[in-house]
């Protein structure tokens, strides 16, 4: 049967050349609290270069994240990134933010201009005594700290962006205001990532691109949000989610052969670090990454 992605698979890279970093979200509950903690203990052994936590919209999340972020930093001794936005704060709240971050041991922002509180798809308009958009935000936390700074990339582009050219040069006025890395949106379709990188070759930006990753855990749930961000979903991936609505045993098996199977053909084209949305759930993450080679030791000797 032909892949979808390329057939080049008889490889295991051990030790493996294949980094990673993970995205978690703050808990809205003590029971939620307790389940994301599992998820960081399951996934530290992996030895990721670092992991971030989301920032809601509005800047709804702010303590939440805060607090997320140092138990991460501290008790797991990850090194942790935290996203920050732009939306209903002032500079000089945001500047604070990013000092008490500093202040902390944190050394890594993700920086975004965040979507309204309304939430995606409302019309975005900046604070008035704020950072207007992500590229300002970048420019005032590298005048605060020499923070490594990850900006947002979008293969498909943003929904706001009417064609590539506004794209392009939104994402440069980042990289030009000191940005140091690009994440991207996730995506399902390697090519539109390939021709997203030449595109960014043809404008000069030459930062790290990081691809996103999304291991679909619920599908039907993945198609809503996938619309709302922009994200395409390919006919063949729905295909094989076809008939499993009742069957979540199968569904993860296949959300895990799906995220190796792209991961593995970016590798083949010379990519070798992936950030993972892992929707605080270890399970499909750790599979995915164990199957990489990430955190693995020597084999165990197998009894004659």
């Amino acid at each position: 049967m032909t892949s979808h992605f390329s057939a080049r698979r008889s490889r295991q890279p051990s030790p493996s050349p294949i980094t990673a970093s993970f995205e978690f979200f703050p808990p809205k509950s003590e029971k939620m609290a307790e389940s994301l903690w599992a998820t960081v203990e399951r996934l530290a052994p992996l030895r990721p270069d670092f992991v971030s936590v989301t920032y809601g919209a509005g800047g709804s999340t702010r303590e939440r994240t805060h607090k997320t972020v140092d138990r991460i930093l501290n008790e797991a001794r990850l090194d942790t990134a935290a996203h920050l936005t732009c939306v209903a704060a002032t500079k000089s709240e945001i500047d604070g933010i990013v000092q008490d971050y500093w202040n902390m041991g944190v050394r890594r922002i993700v920086a975004l201009r965040g979507d309204p509180v309304e939430g995606i798809g409302a019309r975005y308009a900046p604070h008035p005594q704020g950072y207007a958009y992500a590229s300002d935000l970048v420019a005032g936390i590298k005048k605060i700290g020499a923070f490594d700074v990850a900006v947002s990339g979008y293969p498909e582009r943003h929904p706001e962006s009417r064609d590539w050219s506004m794209e392009i040069d939104n994402l440069k006025r980042k990289v030009d205001a000191g940005a140091d890395r690009i994440i991207t949106q996730y995506f399902f379709d390697n090519e539109l990532f390939a021709e997203y990188r030449e595109k960014l070759a043809k404008a000069g930006i030459t930062i790290p691109v990081i691809p996103g990753i999304l291991p679909i855990h619920n599908f039907e749930q993945t198609v809503v949000f996938s619309a709302k961000c922009g994200a395409s979903i390919p006919e063949w991936v729905a295909r094989r989610f076809a008939g499993l609505q009742n069957d979540p045993e199968t569904r993860k098996l296949v959300g895990v052969a799906i995220a190796c199977e792209q991961v593995m053909d970016l590798v083949d084209q010379g990519l070798s670090d992936f950030h993972f949305y892992t929707m605080n759930r270890a399970d499909l993450t750790y599979a995915i990454c164990h199957m990489l080679g990430m955190g693995n030791a020597a084999p165990d000797k197998v009894a004659a």
